[in-house]
């Protein structure tokens, strides 16, 4: 088949550009494919981190794509419909993961209905809502003929929306990208921190939904036995966690990365935590349990959105009920007194085998061939 996908790709950085470069290898192994992107993504202005693009840190695939779709220009929307026409392809791929991006996507899609429509979708209703997100909602996803969801909670969501919406549901395959796990104590002898403690991590973007302020209340409840350490670029300001740290007196138990971890450190921080933990107070699926998946490394999640979907309570990870300090202080405790670590990480290597991008891709293909039969 020819394949169109239109999404993030090289220059731009993050979980959805490694994700489609993944994706867009798979595929090209027996399809003719070729990738369109953003000539700009965001404005700056309404992009909260430093930068979109890739650094030297960075380990990204060069995906080669044509930088053409400018996300806030309508004249690029009818360019990027026309160039992609042109091409002729049978089938367009877009990931979507968020309402902004609704009228820019949709509006080629309109212009595309000869070929199959199918979005990969991260997120349908957000975390963080905004006036337009029903609207541009609508607009997108009438502009498709099918979609790939990865948890129940879009799947709950597109249905809300659009309830005769074909689809298929596949897990978030396993990020394998990121190198080698290394020694726990080269790897803390690196970060400067103390190997005989019980090592928490908190990975990725802060934002106010994934539940950082949480998880900080919750080292306050924990004894000196236990260290965190917290790698990511907030977006926003991290003011308030600051002031949470100096009022619980935290300092000397966390170590602070307030910064974009580039690819090739990603390994260090995992590596050196005994379990990764996601205290989110909303969430669809996450990207960073499949980096955990990866290293083997068990989660600890709040009970939120499709989280307990690929961290299976007791066996992979476990599941905190409640939404609070308390209870995610008292999983953390019964992780380490049980000794859960190589129980879990052994189950997650068998998880691993059935979540490869290969048959994530094989799986895609087959809904693929299904929705063009559908257009006949």
């Amino acid at each position: 088949m020819k394949i169109a996908f239109l999404s993030t790709f090289f220059p731009f950085r993050g979980g959805i550009a490694q994700f489609n470069a993944l994706v867009y290898r798979e595929l090209e192994k027996s399809n003719e494919v070729k990738a369109f992107t953003f000539k700009r993504q965001y404005p700056n202005f309404l992009f909260p981190g430093k930068t979109q693009y890739v650094t030297e840190n960075d380990l990204a695939d060069k995906i080669d794509s044509v930088e053409i779709l400018d996300s806030v220009n309508p004249f690029s929307y009818v360019m990027t419909a026309a160039k992609i026409k042109n091409w002729n392809p049978d089938v367009i791929i877009t990931k979507y993961w968020m309402t902004f991006f609704g009228p820019s996507l949709g509006f080629v899609l309109g212009k595309l209905n000869r070929a199959a429509r199918i979005s990969i979708l991260d997120n349908v209703i957000p975390h963080e809502k905004r006036f337009f997100d029903s609207a541009f909602n609508k607009y997108f996803l009438k502009r498709n003929d099918g979609f790939i969801v990865m948890s129940d909670k879009v799947l709950a969501d597109l249905l809300s929306i659009k309830p005769n919406a074909k689809y298929l549901r596949i897990n978030h395959p396993v990020y394998d990208h990121f190198g080698e796990t290394l020694d726990r104590h080269i790897a803390h002898k690196t970060l400067n921190i103390d190997s005989s403690k019980n090592t928490l991590l908190f990975f990725g973007i802060i934002r106010d939904y994934k539940g950082l302020d949480l998880l900080i209340e919750a080292m306050a409840l924990l004894d000196d036995s236990y260290q965190l350490i917290i790698a990511g670029e907030v977006y926003g300001s991290f003011e308030k966690y600051d002031k949470l740290i100096e009022q619980r007196d935290l300092r000397d138990k966390l170590l602070i990365h307030n910064q974009y971890i580039g690819d090739n450190e990603v390994n260090l921080y995992f590596s050196a935590a005994d379990v990764c933990i996601l205290p989110y107070k909303s969430a669809t699926q996450s990207g960073i349990t499949s980096i955990a998946n990866h290293f083997l490394l068990p989660i600890i999640a709040t009970d939120v959105g499709g989280l307990k979907e690929t961290i299976y309570d007791q066996k992979t990870g476990l599941i905190v009920n409640e939404t609070n300090a308390e209870d995610l202080a008292e999983k953390i405790r019964f992780y380490f007194d049980n000794k859960l670590k190589k129980t879990f990480s052994e189950n997650i290597l068998a998880f691993n085998t059935e979540n490869s991008w290969e048959k994530f891709t094989i799986k895609l293909l087959d809904f693929i061939n299904e929705i063009k039969g559908f257009k006949k």
